[in-house]
């Protein structure tokens, strides 16, 4: 559709003669002779670019620029046959594009308003990638890290293909969410999305699930069904776990990408669809196909766009983003009359691993919404969690300089009433010291004092209140 201009002229001459100028460029053109019916047009329907006139017989024209809103509105070309340096000035801190001064040449003037939509358009193009990828939120997926920008930006260059996306990650990182943002952000999203999770369906109704069947096929087909395949026609399907497929199957997939075509179970017919495939797995596809699990063609088939999700605990301050979005979620499905969650709770949810990624971290939230009414959230409603051998050897901080010996040390008997410490104080100095051995990591500390975090965040704040 070609943008619209709107010409703010009191000379019809000049009104028409601007027309003229623009004829050649396709632009559609509208013209208001004062001020209030600009103002109408504006407000009823919103041009791309205003060539305003200063002198108008109701109002001054810059007092229509101040009105408008520098962050939606349109590109403004201001013009004037009494032109003065302070006049420009003002125009410009206005928020006008460019400023003309009457008699202005045909050539000059197409070129003037040319530049003047083609930063409107940029503007557009900034405040679309800003709303899509700075605000920390792509469709359903949360979190500003450069990593999940990166995941943002191929789902963006890749929504105009249809190419397969092959989405890699651990459990619990959003990989539905991730297949679910290609085919929204793709030209599908208004035809069917569906999700079938290979590792789910017994084997031997995988192939009905996929392909459907005819009634009768096998017992229990006791009416047709159209499987996953037919049911994405036109749209996207979505095969999760999909390491988890029978070998055998494997073949058949492998022909019904190839082809688009495939047969139901118990019917010797040709069915044609046109879907696109988005796969997902937890596991290294590689390894797979070394262990024989996994077809070597099938996955080469399949591994054209790869999405690899990172796990939760190398995302930063996406857990806080994403805690924050969850928290608001499920407090709307719990009825819970949540506000926020403190400074604490946010510094126990980045030090800690989370093994189940983004799925545990809604399991946890939801633990404390149900068991906890109050409005604000603190440490000390968080349940104790499970430290994962694995991720923290993974994650724990290497130390290069003086190592710090790991063993409990032993406390010193006191020898006279005057060496007595108080039992506070003295717990305090040992915690402090797992603390320290722990390299700051309060739930790895925990876990070894066998406590909760919640536990020792609780101690430590009312040690600053004691001293």
């Amino acid at each position: 559709m070609p943008p619209t201009v709107l010409i703010v002229e009191d000379t019809q001459s000049l009104a028409m003669m601007y027309q003229s100028y623009l004829l050649p460029t396709g632009v559609n053109t509208l013209v208001a002779s004062d001020g209030q019916t600009a103002m109408d047009i504006i407000n009823k329907v919103p041009p791309d670019l205003i060539v305003l006139d200063v002198m108008l017989p109701d109002m001054n024209g810059l007092d229509i620029l101040a009105t408008l809103e520098p962050d939606n509105s349109p590109q403004v070309v201001v013009l004037t046959g009494h032109a003065t340096k302070e006049m420009a000035i003002q125009a410009i801190k206005l928020g006008a594009s460019d400023f003309l001064e009457k008699p202005i040449e045909a050539d000059r003037f197409r070129i003037t308003v040319n530049n003047a939509l083609k930063i409107k358009n940029l503007k557009q193009t900034v405040t679309q990638y800003k709303n899509k990828y700075e605000n920390g939120k792509y469709f359903d997926l949360i979190g500003s890290s450069k990593q999940m920008q990166s995941v943002y930006q191929i789902i963006s260059s890749a929504s105009a293909s249809k190419a397969t996306v092959f989405i890699t990650g651990e459990s619990g990182t959003g990989k539905e969410l991730c297949a679910r943002a290609v085919h929204q952000a793709s030209n599908r999203a208004n035809k069917p999305f569906v999700a079938l999770n290979c590792a789910a369906i017994p084997k031997d109704l995988i192939e009905s699930e996929i392909f459907g069947h005819l009634k009768g096929a096998f017992t229990g087909a006791i009416a047709n069904r159209v499987g996953a395949a037919g049911q994405a026609n036109g749209g996207t399907l979505f095969l999760d776990e999909l390491c988890e497929m029978d070998i055998n199957l494997q073949s058949k997939l492998l022909r019904f990408i190839q082809t688009g075509s495939y047969q139901q179970v118990g019917s010797e017919k040709e069915v044609k669809v046109d879907v696109r495939f988005v796969c997902a797995t937890n596991k290294d596809p590689l390894i797979e196909v070394e262990n024989g699990r996994f077809r070597e063609d099938l996955y080469y088939r399949l591994h054209v766009i790869p999405i690899e999700l990172p796990p939760l605990r190398a995302r930063g301050t996406d857990i806080i983003e994403i805690a924050e979005a969850l928290f608001v979620k499920l407090a709307l499905e719990e009825n819970h009359p949540y506000k926020s969650i403190s400074e604490g709770v946010k510094q126990l949810l980045m030090q800690y691993s989370w093994p189940g990624n983004v799925r545990q971290l809604e399991n946890v939230i939801r633990n404390v919404l149900v068991l906890h009414p109050e409005q604000y959230i603190d440490t000390d409603m968080i349940p104790a969690l499970p430290v994962s051998t694995k991720t923290q050897a993974q994650h724990t901080p290497i130390i290069t300089e003086q190592p710090v010996s790991t063993e409990t040390p032993a406390f010193d008997m006191a020898t006279s009433q005057s060496e007595v410490k108080p039992l506070w104080l003295a717990e305090k100095e040992y915690i402090e010291h797992v603390i320290k051995i722990c390299v700051s990591n309060v739930p790895k500390a925990a876990s070894l004092l066998d406590v909760s975090p919640s536990t020792l965040y609780r101690k430590i704040k009312s040690w600053e209140e004691l001293e």
